[in-house]
């Protein structure tokens, strides 16, 4: 009986363990198919949206645009968070292999699931670790940031990061999935991406960056705020180290490398990017301007807009950062030295830097520029009355200012910064190359942060004498004169009725003498007003006026006379495009400063054509050119070539400049020095710089100071000698290309006929520039 008891036993045992292995496989399988459905639902989109075929080729990485110098260099970029693309061959192989070796050791043996970490992490409820793999994490950036807190939620979107990184792992190689991961990671102060990190912490390209920084941007990936080496420079060190350790874990330093370079102390070049900061300032913010007409004239493929914040395009420009940096050194270097004399000059004025102008207009001035400030604009937002943002201008305030010698912090009240920052000169350079057209150079002032009106692009000013050329062009053109052909210098009118002047006109000269005799090349050289009044007076201002718009000119000009003196305003830009015509034989080409714009993934999206026109002959172009070359050699220019002092020459920055190349030049100086101009030109650059405070009414007092050739020649005299100091940029030192069988006497050696002036002589004031 026992045994058969034990028989029974054993069978309901056999039978129980049968059970129980149903029971588990029942389990299991459905637990399985549950797992499934569960993963496949959430592949389809049941729990959330999944990216698409099409968003993992085209991740919205929030790229930013680059803008790109003819040399190579990226000039600045335009963000909402400044984020950069970096191919994988662009990144540094240690960090590589720091990322590699600490954040996912098993990186290239996984398909984007480390199934041993996962388990590990699972057994240990994640006390020993995370099990998130880079293709993981990529996902996470990528498509749905750091998600839920609340459990559940929080295990639906691991599942879709497995998912998707499967899918990514699929899709890329592992080289690509890296340079990914190293494109979104944000790092904190505006730096998304490697290439901004390694720019903002350590001002380096990424391909340059060190072990030991490798290891701290490295280190940064496990948490950019926390671990910012800005504010926790003392854990930013000991989270480098354990990267460090984890490189010699991995055999990819040495052990005595890794005891050097965990010793060392954290030191970086920090420098936020802002879009206020830079080079190129004035050029990028005119650049922006105009992408945003491109933009809405130039669709994607789509039909959708380019966005410039967004979109990770490349625009690639003519702007040479070499030159670029030897401009604005020119700009700072005279700016800062011709400022000092006019604080000095300022002192002994108690309505400063106003000259001769009466308290109404000062306080007219004034109460424009308080109307035009963020001040005002926040406070009337706020629904304050007129009486009280006036009242506020006038209660003192910590602020911080801008000088020549760097920010300073100070009180004062708002209406005193304004008065303060009244006293600047500004200055607006563009250098050209006339052949093609592309813009080299671009400073629109002193300082885009404090000063953000551009004048080269946006500001026109007058001009002064260097309007002459045109005069004298058209009656080279008209006229059938030479550089050598004679013409009087003595009084001189025309009368009311005659050219559409209103009441009779007569020039002075600006030292008030006349000369007797003299030759077009010798009239332009020392800018005698009564010679171009001769010129245009022969001419007629319409044909001035319509020359001086073929040469590029936008401005509204008057058809007036007195616009042979320069009483018209042109921009900076505009000028030098005119005076290229005259350098390039006759050819007006359009300022260029685009050359191409590729999309992120390097496609050509845009090319500009150049635009050209006919404008002189060859022989005209050439005899301008050889009237410019005598305002160097022996006229209102003539300070380039000397090696001697004159009157103010301490502000002559960079003198003596001792250039003995051919230059054509042009100095121009406006009614009571408010505007100073120097046109410069050499074969292959023709450049043009304007100096002069904000209002017209805030100047030098006397001539000395500032006339064209002591407030902007010297910037130009700068800036070539840089230039030429830099062989790389390949500035011109020959002869102006001379037209075969010319056929104007340009070479004024032996005598020429008198050209006779039968013009009438009679007497009248007009205000005369220089």
């Amino acid at each position: 009986m026992a045994i058969k008891k034990n028989n029974n036993q054993t069978k309901n045992i056999d039978k129980d363990i049968t059970y129980y292995k149903k029971k588990f496989w029942k389990i299991f399988f459905y637990g399985m198919g549950a797992i499934g459905l569960f993963f496949l639902f959430a592949s389809w989109g049941l729990f959330g949206s999944m990216p698409s075929f099409e968003d993992l080729e085209n991740p919205d990485s929030n790229l930013a645009t680059e803008i790109i110098s003819a040399d190579g260099v990226v000039l600045g970029k335009y963000f909402q968070k400044n984020r950069s693309q970096l191919k994988y061959s662009d990144l540094p192989k240690n960090l590589v292999q720091a990322l590699v070796a600490t954040e996912d050791a098993r990186f290239y043996e996984h398909s984007g699931i480390d199934g041993r970490g996962t388990l590990r992490a699972i057994a240990s409820l994640g006390t020993s670790g995370g099990a998130s793999t880079l293709t993981q994490q990529l996902a996470k950036q990528l498509f749905h940031g750091e998600g839920s807190k609340f459990l559940p939620f929080r295990i639906v979107q691991k599942i879709k990061e497995w998912i998707i990184a499967i899918r990514l792992e699929r899709q890329y190689t592992k080289n690509e999935i890296i340079a990914m991961y190293c494109n979104v990671y944000d790092f904190g102060n505006n730096s998304v991406g490697v290439s901004s990190a390694a720019k903002t912490y350590f001002s380096k390209e990424p391909k340059n960056l060190t072990i030991d920084e490798s290891a701290i941007l490295v280190g940064m990936f496990k948490n950019s705020g926390l671990y910012n080496p800005v504010r926790n420079p003392e854990g930013v060190k000991n989270r480098r180290n354990v990267v460090l350790l984890q490189m010699e874990k991995g055999n990819i330093i040495t052990d005595e490398q890794k005891v050097k370079l965990q010793s060392l102390p954290i030191k970086l070049n920090f420098k936020l990017e802002t879009h206020k900061d830079g080079t190129a300032t004035y050029f990028r913010e005119y650049l922006r301007d105009y992408m945003k007409k491109w933009a809405e004239e130039n669709k994607k493929p789509d039909g959708s807009d380019y966005d410039i914040y967004k979109d990770g395009l490349k625009i690639y420009t003519t702007i040479d950062s070499r030159m670029q940096l030897h401009a604005e050194e020119a700009v700072s270097a005279h700016m800062a030295n011709l400022q000092e004399e006019f604080f000095i000059q300022s002192k002994g004025n108690k309505n400063a830097p106003f000259v001769n102008i009466s308290s109404v207009e000062t306080q007219r001035i004034l109460n424009q520029a308080m109307k035009s400030s963020h001040r005002w604009e926040v406070m009337k937002a706020n629904d304050k009355s007129d009486e009280e943002i006036i009242k506020s201008f006038s209660e003192k305030a910590k602020m911080t200012v801008f000088s020549w010698k760097g920010e300073r912090d100070t009180i004062m009240t708002p209406l005193d910064s304004i008065r303060y920052y009244k006293h600047f000169l500004q200055s607006g350079l563009m250098a050209m190359e006339p052949q093609t057209g592309n813009v080299k150079a671009w400073v629109g002032g002193i300082n885009y942060k404090y000063f953000q009106y551009d004048h080269v692009g946006q500001g026109a000013r007058q001009v002064g004498s260097t309007f002459k050329p045109f005069v004298y062009a058209t009656a080279i053109e008209q006229l059938n004169m030479s550089p050598c052909d004679s013409i009087l210098d003595g009084p001189f009118m025309i009368r009311k009725g005659r050219h559409h002047v209103t009441e009779d006109w007569e020039p002075k000269n600006s030292d008030n003498r006349y000369r007797g005799m003299v030759t077009l090349k010798r009239g332009l050289a020392n800018s005698i007003n009564t010679v171009s009044a001769k010129l245009i007076d022969k001419t007629g201002p319409e044909a001035v006026v319509e020359l001086t718009h073929k040469l590029g000119v936008k401005s509204e000009i008057p058809v007036q006379p007195s616009i042979a003196l320069g009483a018209v305003e042109i921009t900076v830009e505009d000028m030098v495009a005119a005076y290229s015509t005259f350098a390039n034989q006759g050819v007006y080409m359009k300022p260029q400063f685009i050359t191409r714009i590729e999309d992120k993934s390097g496609v050509v999206i845009y090319e500009p054509i150049p635009e050209s026109h006919d404008v002189l002959n060859k022989d005209i172009a050439f005899a301008v050119i050889k009237l410019l070359e005598g305002v160097t050699e022996g006229g209102s220019g003539d300070r380039l070539r000397t090696t001697g002092g004159g009157s103010g020459d301490n502000r002559w920055t960079g003198y003596p400049y001792s250039f003995r190349n051919p230059i054509a030049g042009k100095t121009g100086t406006t009614q009571n020095q408010s505007d100073g101009w120097f046109m410069g030109m050499v074969p292959n650059l023709v450049t043009g710089v304007w100096v002069g405070c904000e209002d017209r009414s805030a100047r030098f007092k006397s001539i000395t100071y500032g006339q064209g050739a002591t407030a902007a020649l010297p910037v130009w005299g700068y800036f070539m000698k840089l230039c030429y100091a830099d062989p790389g940029l390949h500035v011109s030192k020959s002869d102006f290309d001379r037209p075969a069988n010319l056929s104007i006497k340009v070479d004024c050696y032996t005598p020429r006929a008198v050209v006779k002036d039968t013009t009438d002589v009679q007497q009248d004031t007009e205000e005369f520039e220089l």
